[in-house]
């Protein structure tokens, strides 16, 4: 059964046999995650006061604590909770694009939440991660692309690793390791509504698929039953989540083939498929520096999944923007640029990039679908008033497994998002815990500078 070797190839992860460049990318993951966590305090700070304040609510001893803050310890699960609210805040977490999953706003909190609470080795949490990770993104691949018709990724996919990854962290064998499998594809949830409205449910996904997984894994331990082919039973997870389900994707290339290398860490602070427009478009207005004022219209020729997702133009709330493919475009357009400054209220109602905005379309592209999600395709076209038309194509975005950030520029992202809370010195200390970590005894250290002095 797939389930079953899941769940032994889970329980079978020894840390000190992963390689090295697999532990070395779980690190960069932690950083990555840490920072979009950091940064959650300055730019939606009625989100990250929420996450603070629902773990505060299930105070724990021996516990784990929330991410910039300098409140007690937590019970486990609501810690990470809060975590996974707060690293997918502002949407500048990670992406693995074939299982279209936010995979550290979900492992890191959840490996990071049972290393504290349980005193775990910093390569202990590290092997919790990658055990998580891998299992996550291959439910994702065996169930998109249908899967996101209605369903969050990171929410669903996402809840499997989780209990993955706690059931590893707690020490489950296989039998344990199959018993949280389905005790989490039973909670398993979380849906793609949010994309108008921008509204919280985005970040809470995470957070939740968190918690549910350490929960399975809790109640696994104790000896809770469920059922043992949760992922390929007739009535399972696949057969419901998906139209077409591949099954073979769940143990393809397992153990072998460590799709965490395939990670890719964003370069912009918005949705995915708005990276490769919006690198087209500030190449554009770095090569020709078109009047906004003069644009008539933008075209955005693109894949499928980017008109019935996120196209939306209606944009009241600063998430709301950020998975707007258009208003990312228009703002780039405006602006020359894609930062955090994009996605304050000043900007996200500014007349101009308003005017910009309303001009601005998704336009499905035959072949261009064909390149996804090998590739994220995009080709731009800014028409200005007097009829020139300038146009640029990007196939795949800066952060891609094929044009990745190297840590030089991974560690760049983090700062920026880090240093505004840490301060200069916090940040740098705190990144030097984390590139610790797989030889650390404990995480006291990366706990205690994840907390601002």
């Amino acid at each position: 059964m797939t389930t079953r070797a899941l769940a032994e190839f889970t329980a079978g992860i020894k840390p000190d046999a992963l390689p090295p460049e697999v532990m070395r990318q779980a690190a960069r993951l932690v950083l990555d995650a840490l920072g979009c966590a950091m940064a959650a305090w300055t730019e939606d700070a009625e989100k990250s006061r929420i996450a603070r304040d629902i773990a505060a609510l299930y105070p724990g001893a021996p516990g784990a604590h929330v991410m910039g803050t300098k409140g007690p310890a937590v019970q486990p699960a609501f810690a990470a909770l809060a975590n996974g609210i707060l690293i997918n805040a502002a949407d500048n977490d990670d992406t693995h694009k074939r299982a279209l999953l936010h995979v550290g706003s979900v492992m890191v909190p959840t490996a990071l939440a049972l290393a504290e609470a349980r005193g775990l080795s910093g390569r202990a949490m590290l092997a919790a991660l990658v055990a998580g990770y891998e299992v996550a993104v291959r439910v994702g691949m065996a169930v998109m692309p249908t899967h996101y018709r209605f369903w969050h990724s990171t929410a669903t996919n996402g809840t499997f690793g989780a209990a993955a990854g706690a059931a590893h962290a707690m020490g489950l064998d296989a039998d344990g390791v199959q018993r949280a499998l389905g005790l989490a594809g039973t909670q398993a949830a979380g849906l793609n509504t949010f994309f108008e409205s921008g509204d919280m449910t985005k970040s809470i996904h995470p957070g939740k698929a968190a918690l549910n997984g350490i929960l399975s894994a809790q109640l696994a331990a104790l000896g809770a039953t469920s059922p043992p082919g949760i992922l390929e039973h007739p009535k399972g997870y696949l057969a419901a989540f998906s139209l077409e389900p591949k099954a073979a994707a769940l143990t393809a290339g397992l153990g072998t083939e460590w799709e965490i290398l395939q990670n890719g860490f964003k370069y912009f602070p918005s949705i995915l498929a708005s990276h490769s427009p919006i690198q087209a478009t500030l190449a554009i207005v770095a090569k020709h520096k078109p009047d906004p004022k003069r644009i008539v219209s933008i075209t955005n020729e693109t894949y499928d999944t980017v008109k019935s997702h996120f196209s939306n133009k209606d944009v009241t709330t600063l998430m709301g923007a950020r998975v707007s493919v258009p208003y990312c475009i228009a703002a780039a357009a405006v602006d020359g640029e894609l930062t955090q400054r994009q996605f304050a209220a000043g900007r996200v109602h500014d007349p101009l990039i308003r005017q910009v905005l309303a001009r601005t379309e998704v336009v499905p592209d035959a072949e261009l679908n064909k390149l996804y999600p090998a590739k994220f395709p995009a080709r731009v076209t800014i028409t200005l008033d007097d009829g020139t038309k300038l146009t640029e194509t990007v196939l795949l975005p800066k952060g891609d497994p094929g044009a990745p950030l190297s840590d030089d520029e991974l560690e760049a992202k983090y700062r920026d998002n880090a240093e505004p809370l840490l301060g200069r010195a916090g940040a740098m200390a705190l990144r030097d815990a984390i590139w610790r970590l797989d030889g650390a005894p404990d995480v006291a250290e990366l706990v205690r500078c994840m907390r601002p002095s």
